[in-house]
């Protein structure tokens, strides 16, 4: 979740005071990855708020499910992100060493946080509607609403413990600086490197392994959608089962766009850095990577959306009570430019 770190850096990353500029490759893409992050957090934020608002504020009435403690974590792991995205933001744009260590310990960290938790939930999610279409007529034990609360704080704990153990390190073991750096990398011990590390080959073992459950339960879903339509069911259980192969796709084809190319990159970037010119390569792929996963921030509610029939149903409200504002606007201005017709007509007749 933090720069990855090698015996040799590209580029050379500390600078004297003032700060020389770093390779314009960077720079351009320090730009790219500066207006993408913007657009994330602002739109980022205006969604989730309103999921958050819905769930927190708008659902609380309504009888709670295992589902809708799976979705509120997905979405305070997003809501989490979105409110760190001006510290990335900040980082990329100043040349302070304290920025530097801010994003490097706290800012990082979160965006571990938002992406393991993401990957986890999304995974329970699936898994969830997946048990639902196996055991239609009965709850199985990790349906249950104990059972999701315990699910959640464990990944909650197991989450954190990794991130505060490298920040502590992270305090504990600081290098003296004599410039500010451009990167994390020269801000790290040995002790941070190694458990960094370790912490990115056990994420890399979690997201292939919530990957295949994905890909095994939509093909399962996808099979018994064939079985369904060959025995030519009824069209009310066709029609479930087809929802819930669109749900699946919905939740693979986001899963597969956030998170597959960082994984693809991330661990050659840290264990595969051999030369000067593949270090460069893999450096820009990983910052690209990275922006992509943090654009789930923004996909994520479509899960809510397709999931979520009170999610739905509170968006067909919302535009409903717009379409009459709109309608009446439209209607106001048509009126005005009447009015405006009449008096010209008037002041032409009385010349």
């Amino acid at each position: 979740f933090l720069s990855g770190c090698t015996g040799t850096e590209w580029p050379t990353t500390t600078t004297p005071h003032p700060p020389t500029a770093p390779p314009t490759g960077q720079l351009v893409l320090r730009f790219l990855v500066h207006v993408l992050n913007c657009v994330s957090h602002q739109v980022g934020l205006s969604l989730n708020g309103f999921i958050m608002k819905f769930y927190f504020c708008g659902a609380r009435q309504q009888a709670s499910s295992n589902l809708m403690i799976y979705m509120k974590n997905l979405t305070a792991a997003d809501f989490l992100l979105c409110l760190s995205l001006p510290l990335r933001i900040t980082h990329y744009g100043s040349i302070s060493v304290n920025v530097r260590k801010l994003y490097c310990s706290f800012g990082a960290s979160v965006l571990f946080l938002n992406m393991y938790a993401s990957i986890l939930f999304m995974g329970y999610i699936a898994a969830n509607r997946y048990l639902k279409i196996v055991h239609p007529s009965r709850t199985h034990i990790l349906q249950t609403l104990r059972a999701a609360h315990i699910i959640s704080v464990v990944t909650w704990i197991c989450l954190l413990a990794p991130a505060l153990t490298s920040n502590i390190l992270f305090f504990l073991n600081q290098k003296p600086l004599t410039s500010v750096p451009w990167r994390c990398f020269p801000l790290y011990s040995e002790s941070v490197c190694l458990v960094q590390k370790i912490i990115h080959s056990f994420s890399a073992i979690i997201f292939l392994l919530v990957l295949i459950s994905l890909v095994f339960f939509y093909y399962s879903t996808s099979h018994r959608v064939f079985l369904a339509q060959q025995k030519q069911l009824t069209s009310s259980g066709s029609e479930k089962l087809l929802k819930s192969r669109r749900n699946m796709l919905v939740l693979v084809s986001i899963f597969c766009v956030c998170f597959a190319p960082y994984h693809l990159i991330r661990l050659p970037y840290i264990f595969l850095q051999t030369s000067c010119s593949v270090r460069q390569v893999l450096y820009y792929l990983k910052e690209v990577a990275t922006m992509v996963s943090v654009f789930n921030v923004c996909l994520d509610p479509l899960v809510y959306f397709f999931l979520c029939k009170t999610v739905r149903a509170r968006v067909s409200m919302k535009m409903a009570s717009i379409r009459p504002n709109i309608h009446h606007r439209d209607k106001q201005m048509e009126n005005r430019k009447k009015q405006l017709e009449s008096l010209k007509t008037k002041s032409e007749t009385n010349q």
